[in-house]
């Protein structure tokens, strides 16, 4: 028998300075079986980078098709694609063809190791970003989950705070490459 995923809700109010974006989502995360606390929490971080209303989760885990967010246009051509940990090469290529932007967010204190032997093979795909984040920061996000959340998140000069008023997380990124 399949194991379900569990349901996740989520207030998420965001306060990004650097895009001038200040809104409160009602979001609902499902969790596949094996998932981590920590990766449903890296794709909550992800959807507060770049939300906006047309930003939704997909099936991810569940359907090796889609990314773990994406945002359609109108026509249902795919405008953003997100994908959270260390996808391989042709998850990559495969998304850099079907969508205008693509990023990943890797998490794991081995994601330079994963970089290094992936790097050349993605270096062609112009619309590649790939964004390390601080793998100490996301355990604590890991920590900071449960089943229904309320979630403040501040983002100004490329700093993110994630905060449930109870505890606050500085989450750091580097850019191991950037969009061209």
């Amino acid at each position: 028998m399949a194991l379900k995923a569990t349901i996740y809700k989520a207030e998420l109010s965001i306060a990004d300075m650097d895009r001038n974006y200040y809104e409160t989502h009602q979001l609902t995360l499902a969790r596949h079986p094996s998932e981590t606390d920590e990766r449903m929490m890296v794709r909550l971080v992800a959807f507060a980078i770049h939300a906006n209303e047309a930003l939704t989760f997909t099936k991810g885990l569940f359907d090796v098709e889609e990314p773990d967010l994406w945002h359609k246009d109108l026509t249902g051509a795919i405008e953003l694609s997100i994908e959270v940990g260390q996808p391989d090469e042709k998850v990559i290529l495969k998304a850099c063809g079907r969508s205008e932007h693509v990023y990943v967010y890797s998490y794991a204190a081995t994601s330079h190791i994963w970089w290094k032997a992936l790097a050349n093979k993605v270096e062609r795909c112009k619309n590649l970003t790939v964004v390390d984040l601080d793998a100490a920061a996301t355990e604590q996000l890991g920590k900071m989950a449960q089943r229904t959340m309320q979630f403040q998140c501040t983002i100004q000069d490329g700093q993110i705070w994630l905060t449930d008023g109870t505890e606050t997380v500085e989450i750091t990124r580097e850019v191991l490459k950037a969009e061209r």
